[in-house]
């Protein structure tokens, strides 16, 4: 049968276009379309899941929340003497910011703890471990040795090291762990990370139905 007798509207799956006679290509539609993004798991809309508020969560997180805060402190200031300290009282800490969110909805909690607070925890904690460690060593001794920290009428070796743990160690971790939950919790960028790399499509176009632009040669 001629291509004549063909049917304007008929689907070729070979993927070749009529040429003969020296005519003009036949736009022809091929199914080789590629899944929709919005069905990938991967994808910004299926992150983002509406939050919903429950009663027994929020009630159990105004309750336990507390308590949990008050014993990463106690973790933190007993770690020189007793099982913990400034890392692991900074992570209960962070814990319970974590809590907050899952229980009253991750941008309120944002809004609450404000972005400079949690940058100022890690920020803040680096530079009193820093000072306390560079000291002695201007002092001319080692990094970190206390005996040489001018403490007048303390332990220096005690309370160096308690500031260590508490004032360094502990806001670094609580500031690092809850800053990477907050950037975590936002998902892919649709304009980065989310937008693939998209080659032309089978008829020479670019793929803009989408949303996004074609990362091929210049």
């Amino acid at each position: 049968m001629s291509d004549a007798s063909e049917p304007d509207g008929r689907r070729e799956s070979s993927g070749s276009t009529d040429t003969e006679g020296g005519g003009a290509s036949r736009g022809v539609n091929r199914e080789t379309t590629a899944p929709s993004r919005t069905d990938r798991l991967g994808t910004t809309s299926q992150q983002g899941t509406p939050y919903t508020e429950s009663q027994v969560i929020m009630s159990t997180v105004k309750f336990v929340s507390p308590f949990a805060l008050t014993y990463g402190l106690f973790v933190t200031f007993h770690g020189g003497g007793s099982p913990g300290g400034g890392f692991q009282g900074g992570a209960i800490a962070a814990a319970v910011v974590f809590m907050i969110a899952f229980a009253f909805g991750i941008d309120a909690t944002r809004r609450w703890l404000a972005n400079a607070v949690v940058v100022g925890l890690a920020v803040g904690g680096a530079l009193v471990f820093a000072a306390i460690g560079l000291i002695p060593v201007a002092l001319g001794g080692a990094f970190l040795q206390y005996d040489l920290l001018p403490v007048p009428l303390l332990d220096p070796v005690k309370y160096g090291m308690e500031a260590v743990e508490i004032l360094g160690i502990a806001t670094i971790v609580s500031g690092v762990l809850t800053g990477l939950f907050f950037v975590l919790a936002r998902g892919f960028n649709r304009d980065g990370l989310d937008a693939p790399t998209i080659g032309r499509q089978p008829n020479g176009g670019t793929d803009a139905d989408r949303g996004t632009t074609e990362r091929g040669e210049p």
